[in-house]
């Protein structure tokens, strides 16, 4: 700024304002002009002071910065925000750790949605344009599974139930072909199930699996018949049969995973049972995928365990153990459940405290036995009422989807595991008043109508013309966790998705 008596001009980039002095006659009138103001100035800078006073800020609080940055990261920290979906829409942003595990993060989701089931979660890596999905195993660092997407392909972490992790190791006798497994060294050597996943599970022998798939050519639609050797080393490839000295390395498991294909149609499969080997550090296109075609969902589902066990098998059977270790440890109770004693009131003289453990749970057992049993007289009352009965109970219950189709759930029972025993409610479209169980048995949906029947005046519902009836879906499916009655096998696992 240069000094002036008469006048003073200020510069503000490229713009020049001038300040004339005070004079008594009115000043005349002149249009204000647009100010470019460059945003390099440093702080030496002289900047322009009005003579008017500022208008004073009526939401302080709402501009403080430091009150918007302090609930953000710093570049510095070691707390990261990831995006976890529950379905194709609906995410959940989460703050973890630099290290925190697919197990860690599947817990924080679960106590964040106050869900009392914490069995059975897991953390999905998604990639919806190529169809692939795979579950995370527990130890996996969320922060490294995502640092090998690429920006070219549209990956993400899916939360939802997986009751076929670790079911290898409840049906260890039936789960691997024994026609199929043998020792790497003495291919004559045969193998039993549960010895070849023991082995898998240690630092013992070197087991192998054979077996034919279709191999998808690439940058071609054409499928071709080949001949598969999986060991500890990784998966091999012959056009021969029993050729065990020219097999050809195929795939490195150690920079390798193995992936489910949602859809093979989209690849032109010869049938929908097909799964994928992707590299770690793929940019993420058609030909870095060695897709495979299966001809049954069993054979599928024991390749990609073999997968699994094959390159991680001794940490997947450790976090196995941990799981079912924290299901048997004791539950500590909270403050306020320290807080209550049981008590008796049943005498003349008021009520008293059972000190005796025993007696403590007896008495709570047959109050649990007193309140069902009069529940089932209020709702066994005469109902001599035409209207039909409201069976409401059933939609707090996670197992009921209320109008869901039979494709959708059919859909969403595979994408759980495909285990015998999972199963769900459903309403029927096609009949009105009548529901459906959509039940999962030996790798196959099935599907049972469960239609209302009128007795005495009361309505009851059945899955089996009436032979069987219950006063509500609450009723049915108790019943059946217990017993099979007409269905091939029982209810054991409830198909759940939980909102984020």
């Amino acid at each position: 700024m240069k000094d002036s008596s008469d006048e003073e001009e200020v510069s503000l980039g490229c713009s020049t304002l001038t300040l004339s002095p005070l004079v008594p006659e009115s000043p005349p009138l002149r249009r204000s002009q647009p100010i470019s103001i460059n945003t390099n100035r440093k702080k030496g800078s002289e900047i322009l002071s009005s003579s008017e006073s500022p208008i004073p800020n009526p939401f302080p609080d709402l501009c403080n910065l430091s009150l918007l940055s302090s609930s953000l990261p710093s570049e510095s920290s070691d707390k990261f925000v990831i995006k976890v979906y529950g379905d194709e829409s609906a995410y959940k942003t989460i703050l973890i750790g630099r290290q925190a595990t697919a197990r860690e993060v599947c817990q924080l989701l679960v106590q964040s949605a106050h869900c009392s089931d914490e069995d059975n979660w897991a953390l999905l890596e998604i990639y919806p344009t190529l169809g692939l999905e795979r579950c995370l195993e527990d130890h996996e660092v969320v922060l490294e599974v995502q640092a090998t997407w690429s920006v070219k392909v549209e990956a993400r972490f899916m939360f939802s139930k997986n009751y076929d992790k670790y079911e290898f190791f409840h049906i260890q006798w039936r789960f691997f072909a024994n026609a199929m497994i043998s020792d790497s060294e003495d291919a004559m050597k045969k193998m039993t199930s549960t010895v070849f996943i023991r082995e898998l599970t240690s630092n013992g022998k070197s087991p192998q699996i054979k077996g034919f798939f279709n191999l998808k050519g690439y940058f071609k639609t054409s499928w071709k018949k080949m001949f598969f050797t999986l060991r500890r080393s990784g998966l091999y490839i012959s056009t021969k049969k029993t050729d065990n000295e020219h097999l050809k390395e195929f795939a490195n498991l150690s920079v390798s995973n193995v992936y489910k294909v949602v859809d093979g149609k989209r690849y032109g499969a010869p049938t929908e049972f097909n799964f994928c080997i992707k590299p770690t550090k793929s940019q993420g296109q058609v030909k870095d995928l060695k897709i495979m075609c299966a001809e049954t969902e069993e054979m599928r589902k024991m390749w990609i365990c073999a997968f699994r066990l094959f390159k991680c098998g001794r940490q997947i059977k450790l976090n196995y153990n941990a799981i079912s270790e924290s299901k048997l440890a004791p539950r500590t109770p909270s403050k306020s459940e320290n807080s209550l004693v049981a008590m008796d009131f049943t005498g003349k003289a008021g009520g008293r405290v059972i000190a005796n453990p025993t007696e403590a749970q007896n008495a709570e057992q047959e109050e649990a036995q007193a309140w069902r049993k009069r529940e089932t007289l209020r709702f066994c009352q005469p109902n001599t009422n035409s209207e039909p009965q409201d069976f409401s109970v059933h939609e707090t219950h996670p197992w009921f989807y209320g109008g869901l189709t039979r494709n959708e759930a059919e859909k969403l029972i595979e994408k759980q595991g495909l285990v015998d025993g999972m199963f769900l409610m459903r309403r029927s479209q096609q009949h009105e008043n009548c529901f459906v169980l959509s039940l999962c048995h030996e790798l196959k949906v099935k599907h049972f109508i469960v239609i209302p029947v009128l007795e005495d005046g009361k309505k009851y519902l059945t899955l089996d013309d009436g032979k069987t009836r219950f006063i509500d879906l609450l009723q049915l499916v108790e019943f059946h966790q217990i017993n099979k009655g007409a269905l091939p096998v029982c209810l054991t696992r409830p198909c759940i998705c939980l909102p984020l």
